[in-house]
């Protein structure tokens, strides 16, 4: 392939190196350039919830497990127990729930339902750590995604439904929030974009990030507290929320220098290469992303692929039919391999030559479905290095590119 079809691609899909603008970043001169539809219907971030009501006082939660013992002996007797719960070695038909793995299940707060006691609420100290020990058996290998992702987001919910229900100050509940997101972040991405979902909603775990990104920025913005991880979740929250004119709006209504903080900066770039279609920057910074982030952007790799695809095939179909080394299509969209790039062009319509070029014929290239995203392995899977989820999730401050971090803990 010539040096003009390379010029063309550079020319459609943007440089590696991008344009950098000058001067601090604003809602005004950024709404100015940048324009799109949110990324999902509804309201970004989770529903608005009122204040507490004047004169209420919320109770301190007391319980010192991570389930109460009410709860434990009745899903014993009803036989309710998830076979993580079960206490090891337990066979028959009334398997015992062990203390140190049981988990308190969501229960749907009802009208006319009774306030849980103090004793049935977990402090703070203990949802971190109920937490921490749903981000290890977010890494079950004897168990399939979906069945680990139900469970995981299930007590996570139950976590969040603790903290809302018992007086808590918001620097202890902001990191019981953030770890608590983070966890089911990372699960939802394990679950992967095409999986057998099963026991597990897509929908509900969408609706439930939302929620999540909602009750931890409203925690943010209650206080002028530090939070020594509020920019890296700023970031996280616009990076899920890719494209979205109002979580856009909401990140750019943040304070100047959090604005400035390197994981917004950077998530702001994503945001603005992912609306130009400058898909050589995007994923370029993509693959530069930790772990963490890569996991809240990996719902949206799938239609930036497919953006650029359409975009390569405009510029480069011809009625013969011009060649592409599939080489180049796996380094601009990082692909997992030659096979992900050869299903991704056949399930657009582009032929191949052999196993290793692809054929820009005009009026071949067709969009029907979803778009494929593929395993991500290049722009998640392989990005903890040798880290365990516990340790991601429950980092004293996320992972920061190329910032000093010393500085975020002054």
């Amino acid at each position: 392939m010539g040096v003009t079809l390379y010029s063309v691609a550079q020319r459609i899909l943007g440089t590696v190196a991008g344009t950098e603008r000058a001067g601090p970043v604003t809602a005004q001169n950024y709404n100015a350039v940048h324009l799109g539809r949110p990324a999902c219907g509804g309201s970004v971030g989770g529903p608005r919830t009122r204040p507490p009501m004047p004169g209420c006082e919320l109770p301190v939660g007391t319980c010192p497990d991570m389930c109460p013992a009410a709860e434990r002996s009745q899903r014993e007797k009803e036989g309710r127990l998830h076979r993580f719960e079960v206490a090891p070695g337990c066979r028959g038909d009334r398997p015992r729930a062990d203390p140190q793995r049981a988990v308190k299940e969501y229960s749907r707060p009802a009208a006319g339902k009774a306030r849980p006691q103090p004793n049935q609420l977990r402090p703070p100290s203990v949802l971190l750590a109920t937490v921490r020990y749903l981000a290890e058996v977010a890494e079950r290998a004897d168990a399939s995604p979906a069945e680990v992702a139900s469970f995981v987001a299930d007590r996570l919910r139950a976590v969040r439904l603790d903290l809302a229900l018992q007086s808590a100050g918001d620097a202890e509940a902001a990191v019981v929030l953030e770890a608590a997101l983070a966890a089911l972040l990372a699960v939802v991405a394990q679950l992967g974009p095409n999986a057998a979902y099963g026991p597990v909603d897509p929908v509900l775990l969408q609706a439930q990030v939302q929620e999540g990104f909602g009750s931890l920025r409203r925690c943010y913005a209650r206080g002028p507290g530090t939070h020594p991880r509020q920019a890296a979740f700023q970031g996280l929250f616009l990076l899920y929320n890719l494209g979205s004119v109002e979580a856009l709006n909401e990140v750019l209504q943040l304070p100047a220098a959090l604005r400035s903080c390197p994981a917004l900066r950077t998530a702001l770039a994503v945001d603005a290469a992912f609306r130009e279609g400058n898909a050589a920057r995007l994923f370029r910074l993509l693959r530069a992303l930790p772990y963490l982030q890569s996991c809240a952007v990996q719902c949206h790799v799938g239609l930036a692929r497919r953006r650029a695809l359409a975009r390569l095939a405009s510029a480069l179909s011809t009625p013969k039919g011009q060649t592409v080394p599939l080489g180049f299509v796996v380094h601009l969209l990082a692909l997992d391999g030659p096979k992900e790039a050869q299903d991704l062009c056949q399930a657009h319509g582009l032929p191949l030559d052999g196993q290793e070029r692809v054929v820009f014929l005009r009026g071949r290239y067709a969009e029907g479905g979803l778009p494929p995203a593929g395993a991500c392995r290049v722009l998640v899977g392989n990005k903890l290095g040798g880290r365990t989820l516990e340790e991601v999730v429950m980092a004293e401050e996320e992972e920061d590119e190329g910032g000093d971090k010393s500085k975020s803990r002054a």
